[in-house]
């Protein structure tokens, strides 16, 4: 597998991924390659505004979303490049695994690599992982795979009222304003419109902009902080969206080595899970 280096966070990505809206032939296969960048430091103003977003303590301990945050920009290198099979606009992200294998520290280096794999069939079209992976001093300290889909263009989905079963009797009810999407944005480079712009979620469906899905497991996260292991491994389905502003459910209930929590309003949003490594 080839390995393009970066010195420095690219430029200009979401020109790119517009662009990759325009008609043009595009391989079946993803691309046998590996975005890496070494040494990226952390800034901790960022992280202080990170945290705020996401709902976080302030501390020198970076929360399991927060390398998401720092190799969002090569993952979208990789997902942007004209030799990528899908454009990375209107790709859903379905799924999200983290693996925390010991705590990082605002004042360590930590390395990249990101690739992409396992592109396969789905019902409503096909899905593929993004695999990035995050080392300091050598040692793999933190993976995370999200997990996207491509919808096929030729299905169309149906627009009946869906049944849920009733969510349980939330933990905690949250008020999520209608800027969390422009917020998180800033603090994630994900400037995706649907998160941020009206006119932007309503060209993809939406009536209005809609929380990102890594915010919802950040905002998970962070109701459980303070009660999680040194090292664990937390997974995430992303349901229905959460349409801006909400009000949405937390419920977590304790299992015998971790947690299984949700996202809820009238439709489910969110499910994980935290278990060990």
């Amino acid at each position: 597998m080839a390995v393009v280096e970066l010195t420095s966070d690219p430029r200009g990505l979401f020109v790119k991924a517009a662009l990759g809206l325009l008609p043009s032939r595009r391989p079946d296969a993803l691309p046998d390659r590996e975005i890496a960048r070494r040494g990226v430091p952390v800034d901790r103003g960022h992280l202080a505004r990170y945290d705020r977003v996401c709902g976080f303590r302030l501390t020198d301990t970076l929360p399991a979303t927060y390398p998401h945050v720092l190799a969002f920009p090569l993952a979208m290198t990789l997902m942007a490049a004209p030799d990528f099979p899908f454009p990375v606009v209107g790709l859903v992200h379905v799924a999200n695994r983290i693996t925390v294998r010991r705590p990082l520290g605002a004042a360590e280096r930590i390395d990249f690599l990101v690739r992409a794999e396992n592109l396969r069939a789905h019902d409503r079209g096909r899905v593929f992982d993004v695999v990035a992976t995050a080392f300091a001093s050598g040692e793999n300290v933190w993976t995370g795979v999200s997990t996207y889909l491509s919808k096929n263009a030729g299905k169309r989905e149906g627009r009946e009222k869906r049944d849920h079963p009733p969510a349980p009797a939330p933990t905690a009810v949250w008020k999520v304003p209608a800027t969390a999407g422009r917020d998180y944005a800033e603090v994630s480079g994900d400037h995706n419109p649907i998160h941020t712009s009206r006119i932007g979620a309503r060209l993809f469906g939406f009536p209005r902009p809609i929380a990102h899905g890594m915010w919802s497991k950040a905002r998970a996260l962070a109701a459980l902080e303070g009660r999680l292991p040194a090292e664990y491994t937390v997974d995430v389905a992303f349901k229905q969206p959460i349409l801006l502003p909400a009000r949405v459910g937390f419920t977590a209930s304790a299992t015998g080595d971790g947690w299984n929590f949700r996202l809820d309003s009238k439709r489910p949003h969110l499910a994980g899970q935290v278990t060990p490594p």
